[in-house]
């Protein structure tokens, strides 16, 4: 595929996963017990490494494709792969207006296997806010080619706040 391609079919993933993701509901995770929350951030995050610095359209890409196994992941979540727990400096509406505020945050990872693509979804979970959806992240997709029937992987991996 020639760069305009790769940039035409970029556009369309982004653009549909966009759009499924604006009517995700809250959806019940059972090892959590509580509803997960799909608000601006976690779409953001997908999107951008850190404030003011996107990804590459290449990350972008896998999460974006692989968006729409997120509820399927969630709502069948009972055991946990992953977890974390720190005090972050977080942005929060107090009193009317957005501070930072240094809070307990706790990062939850749920990792499935599904259609031969392996991926871990985190949700993140501060104080008093509702668990929200934070990222996706796809481990490996399997592809059988070539002569010797190789196996290509695609493998991504890092600390549950920035991947």
């Amino acid at each position: 595929m020639n760069e305009k391609g790769r940039e035409e079919l970029f556009k369309k993933v982004k653009s549909e996963a966009e759009e499924l993701y604006k009517k995700l509901e809250p959806i019940f995770c059972p090892y959590l017990r509580k509803k997960v929350i799909f608000n601006a951030k976690g779409l953001d995050h997908i999107k951008m490494k850190a404030w003011n610095r996107t990804r590459p359209a290449s990350d972008q890409y896998l999460r974006l494709k692989f968006l729409k196994l997120v509820p399927v992941v969630l709502q069948s979540a009972g055991t946990l792969q992953e977890f974390h727990e720190k005090n972050c400096m977080e942005r929060l509406k107090l009193t009317g207006k957005w501070k930072f505020k240094m809070v307990p945050v706790k990062y939850y990872g749920f990792v499935a296997i599904i259609n031969e693509v392996k991926i871990k979804i985190i949700v993140k979970e501060i104080a008093d806010v509702p668990p929200y959806f934070w990222s996706i992240m796809p481990f490996w997709k399997t592809r059988n080619g070539g002569i010797a029937g190789e196996i290509k992987k695609v493998f991504h991996e890092g600390d549950l706040e920035n991947d």
